[in-house]
């Protein structure tokens, strides 16, 4: 099992930065990808940006520019630089670790909001 905690969610204008980080806790063993997707209200959760064991990064067409993801070497770390916040970018993040492709563990999320 593996436990995510996600932080650095809150309240920012648009234009700002944020940073969001998790923390995972328990076995990291064979663990493949790790991830960041978002759920705004009456959307359905999307990803967001992920980054493989071997360091490949994949990120959503709208935060392509912006967004940044990345890792410790040990993969008990998940971070996102948001840069150039959007009101668009308003959402829950949360943090996602895959197991062999399969197994999917989930943090319990972290607000961001944007605003004008």
């Amino acid at each position: 099992q593996v436990q995510l905690v996600e932080s650095g969610g809150g309240l920012v204008q648009a234009g700002e930065s944020l940073r969001l980080s998790c923390a995972a806790f328990g076995s990291i063993l064979n663990i493949n990808v790790m991830g960041w997707y978002r759920q705004a209200p009456g959307k359905q959760r999307e990803l967001v940006a992920s980054i493989t064991t071997g360091g490949t990064t994949t990120y959503a067409d709208s935060v392509k520019g912006r967004f940044t993801i990345s890792r410790d070497t040990a993969k008990t770390t998940l971070y996102l630089q948001m840069d150039s916040l959007k009101l668009e970018d308003t959402a829950v993040y949360y943090c996602n670790y895959m197991r062999r492709f399969v197994n999917q563990y989930w943090g319990q999320g972290t607000q961001v909001t944007v605003s004008s």
